[in-house]
């Protein structure tokens, strides 16, 4: 088995080229400056010239303040880029698997979000993914739409390693209190990634560790796990000014998975627990 990993070499995307090698698969890595994904000759020749068995699309525009400002930019690389990787998947009938986002919702109320919930972004980053996801489903056979939330992983720029940063210096610390969601380890989730692409289970899914947690939630838990003396102050959403607005219910249920009979990822606290021992 062959797979093309778009952006091989961000925060999910290398997890997911290390799994799949780990279980024997040939991995063909696609990121910058290598390939273009808004280059869809570019996309096209790589996905023909490969002769790859699937794609798992990792490679975004993932800056979520900074969109409000690069629309453009984002919508390339988010929208345009995907619809040139799907339109190439359904020229040669392999699967894709394109990872999305809870951003897609609204982010009101409090219960979890379905696969088929009313789609309502907030931000325009979340308006450029849903545009990927229907990029996705209006030009690919086959594929698996795999939402997710709070990415933290050994590599890139995440909240745990923001809070860590930020504890070197500071003892008190403000944290949105009133944001809900589940934080997703990149090496859990990449384990999952790794199974789907290998079925003919294509659908819409959500995925996060088990648990839900606010971010001052979390925040407490780095700091009580990495033995920190560094207090969190809980703030609200309207105390912690951003660009973009952040929904306040990033809840996600994971029926898609349960009725898929794909396991569940493990509890957000022991997964921060072992990414935490990595740091160290």
């Amino acid at each position: 088995m062959k797979i093309i990993v778009t952006g091989s070499r961000g925060q999910l995307g290398s997890d997911v080229t290390a799994q799949l090698k780990k279980e024997g698969i040939e991995v063909i890595e696609a990121s910058l400056p290598e390939i273009d994904i808004t280059d869809s000759k570019a996309v096209e020749n790589l996905v023909a010239e490969s002769r790859a068995d699937g794609v798992i699309h990792c490679a975004a525009y993932t800056n979520v303040d900074l969109a409000e400002s690069e629309k453009e930019l984002c919508r390339k690389i988010n929208v345009d880029g995907t619809l040139n990787i799907a339109r190439s998947c359904k020229n040669h009938d392999i699967p894709l698997l394109f990872t999305s986002t809870d951003y897609v919702f609204s982010g009101e109320g409090n219960t979890p979000f379905e696969t088929d919930s009313e789609k309502a972004p907030c931000n325009f980053y979340g308006e450029s993914k849903l545009g990927g996801e229907n990029a996705v489903i209006e030009n690919c056979d086959k594929y698996f739409i795999l939402r997710i939330s709070w990415v933290f992983g050994e590599n890139g720029k995440n909240f745990v390693k923001t809070m860590l940063r930020l504890a070197e210096t500071k003892s008190e610390i403000n944290v949105v209190a009133d944001q809900i969601g589940s934080p997703t380890y990149t090496k859990d989730l990449a384990v999952l990634i790794c199974q789907m692409i290998k079925t003919d289970k294509f659908g819409v899914y959500h995925a996060t560790n088990e648990g839900f947690c606010s971010w001052a939630d979390f925040a407490e838990k780095i700091m009580e796990y990495s033995c920190l003396p560094v207090k969190i102050n809980r703030i609200s959403s309207d105390e912690y000014k951003s660009a973009a607005v952040r929904p306040l219910n990033s809840r996600l249920s994971k029926k898609s998975l349960d009725e898929a009979g794909f396991c569940r990822l493990p509890d957000w606290q022991d997964a921060l627990k072992r990414f935490l021992s990595t740091e160290k």
